[in-house]
């Protein structure tokens, strides 16, 4: 099973979340709803480099995937999914870009 950590809020996560609807090869585990969830995520971004070009520019890094065979990944298609097409308005960024 592929999990993706994600936010209701976050327009790139819904959009991958529309994909995946019905899909029991995904888990979609949203890192707003409980504490729990959102610390396993910070312990995955604080150590994973996976996140350091995320980090670097003050996005969250999310949608993330966890492949079934470990492999964390910020890439959608690396998940068998879709990105959200650029025309569709910019990420949003710790700083107050996008979104």
């Amino acid at each position: 099973m592929i999990k993706i950590y994600g936010m209701e809020t976050c327009p790139d996560c819904t959009y991958v979340e529309e994909q995946v609807k019905g899909n029991n090869q995904y888990e979609v585990i949203d890192i707003g709803q409980h504490v729990r969830d959102l610390k396993a995520f910070l312990r995955l971004r604080d150590h994973h480099p996976a996140f350091n070009e995320a980090k670097s520019v003050g996005a969250v890094g999310i949608p993330c995937f966890v492949l079934e065979d470990g492999t964390v990944t910020l890439g959608p298609e690396d998940a068998g999914l879709r990105s959200r097409p650029i025309n569709e308005g910019a990420t949003c960024n710790i700083d107050g870009s996008g979104c």
